[in-house]
């Protein structure tokens, strides 16, 4: 046979979708390669129509015996990965995995949530250790409460809150009322972005920077004063 009629043989053969994620993940549903591999085998069968193969025709594409498919198949369905159901036609049965669907969307969701958690602790921590730094000594309990309040309660992002306590540094008020007025100002007037942040903080900075404001202040460098608001 000629290359170009066996590559053509192999195209008419067909090719099967395979969702990358169970590739990446299959071991998080404690899969073995025999099994990704037997499972995939299944995923051919249907694609060509065969929706129920045997266990001696999944054997032949493999390199175990129909009796371990079939070991390996009833433990599948014992860990609802898939399933048997009703074909379309009576007396018919038929591999579903949508069970495995089921399963590695929910591993899905539950590291996405782990990972958001993580993310979530790693930034609170980062926040506190930022406070101190800036604060120069360790956050008193109430300190700590007020910090968990703006994140936990009041659900600022730790970027704005730090946005906020770089303003009490230039403003020189370091205080946690002070903090709390620029938090609260800032939510009010709907800020959620360290680039609104920025720009409604230069926009004040230019207002307070006017010829006029300048007069009426005894200040070099004029900053805006979030407690008198």
């Amino acid at each position: 046979m000629e290359q170009n009629e066996l590559i053509t043989e192999w195209m008419n053969e067909g090719m099967i979708s395979v969702p990358n994620v169970l590739l990446m993940h299959y071991r998080q549903l404690s899969l073995t390669e025999s099994e990704l591999a037997l499972l995939l085998h299944i995923m051919a069968f249907k694609q060509k129509g065969q929706h129920f193969p045997t266990f001696e025709e999944l054997a032949g594409r493999m390199t175990m015996s129909a009796g371990e498919c079939s070991i390996m198949i009833k433990k599948l369905i014992q860990q609802q990965l898939i399933a048997i159901e009703q074909g379309d036609s009576p007396g018919y049965e038929r591999y579903s995995l949508e069970p495995l669907w089921k399963r590695l969307a929910e591993k899905m969701v539950q590291q996405s949530r782990q990972t958001a958690l993580q993310q979530a602790m790693s930034e609170e921590k980062d926040l506190y250790t930022c406070f101190e730094q800036e604060f120069g000594r360790p956050l008193s309990p109430l300190e700590c409460e007020t910090l968990a309040i703006w994140v936990d309660q009041d659900h600022h992002d730790p970027a704005i809150i730090k946005a906020a306590l770089r303003e009490a540094v230039i403003s020189g008020k370091m205080n946690f009322r002070y903090i709390d007025r620029i938090l609260f100002e800032w939510k009010k007037q709907g800020i959620e972005t360290l680039e609104q942040a920025r720009e409604y903080g230069q926009r004040f900075r230019r207002h307070q920077s006017s010829p006029e404001q300048v007069q009426r202040s005894t200040k070099a460098v004029p900053f805006y004063n979030w407690l008198e608001q």
